[in-house]
């Protein structure tokens, strides 16, 4: 089930009618990271003022060009909140479309009141910064860095990428509910998405990818969850009973 909703995920990603949304998606990354990225610069280029190199220009040179070079790896652990927040800004735009084309029978989910899904975003992506500058503090640490930050974004991107996407169809406590009670399945296919988030350019479809997997989980669960129709009672003397 999980492998079917990652193809059809990735195959959405990718296709026409959701190509406006990609570079908007992508457009979005790519501008909050720079935002980040110019920020921290100038802030620690503030405190270099009162550096010790003196009449040294070179060194002068060399320091800011590590502070800004040095950024990037801090950066890469921010980017599972940058997706947050843009997995808030597009999820309605972009669950509507997966849901029209791929379950056009299916009644179409409700978007978040803006002001909910605005806090929604926020508390996403904060706990996401929190975690990942956890992961962060044991960058030094061989084999123990990269399996950090992998565990807690597949938790964490799972639970809440999940939540956001059933919750266009049922109260937020019950989306909660039901990502407890299908916890494995939520976790891994928030693994898939911390993978994801390893590769190098293809991680900045995160966001996209995420909501288009989470739709169609949440779809295949629900129907999972349905009861079966009850078979047909056989009345005796009937013509059900007799064949006829």
């Amino acid at each position: 089930m999980l492998l079917q909703a990652a193809a059809a995920a990735l195959r959405q990603t990718l296709s026409p009618p959701l190509r406006a949304i990609l570079w908007k998606s992508l457009g979005l990354t790519v501008a909050l990271l720079a935002a980040l990225w110019f920020a921290v610069t100038r802030l620690l280029s503030y405190f270099l003022q009162g550096h010790p190199f003196g009449d040294h220009p070179i060194l002068e040179g060399f320091a800011y060009f590590l502070v800004g070079a040095g950024l990037i790896v801090p950066l890469f652990f921010m980017l599972p909140a940058v997706s947050a927040l843009v997995a808030g800004y597009l999820l309605d735009d972009a669950a509507a479309i997966v849901e029209r084309t791929d379950f056009p029978h299916d009644p179409p989910g409700q978007a978040l009141p803006l002001g909910r899904a605005v806090l929604y975003a926020l508390r996403f992506a904060g706990l996401s910064l929190l975690v990942n500058l956890a992961a962060l503090v044991l960058v030094f640490v061989p084999g123990v860095n990269l399996v950090a930050f992998f565990g807690a974004n597949a938790y964490l991107l799972g639970r809440e990428y999940f939540e956001m996407a059933a919750a266009r169809f049922r109260p937020l406590p019950e989306a909660a509910a039901m990502r407890a009670e299908n916890r494995l399945t939520v976790l891994a296919a928030g693994a898939l998405m911390a993978a994801l988030l390893l590769v190098p350019v293809l991680n900045l479809l995160t966001p996209l990818f995420g909501i288009a997997l989470m739709v169609h989980v949440h779809k295949r669960l629900s129907a999972r969850a349905l009861p079966s129709p009850e078979p047909l009672r056989r009345i005796p003397g009937s013509r059900l009973s007799d064949g006829r």
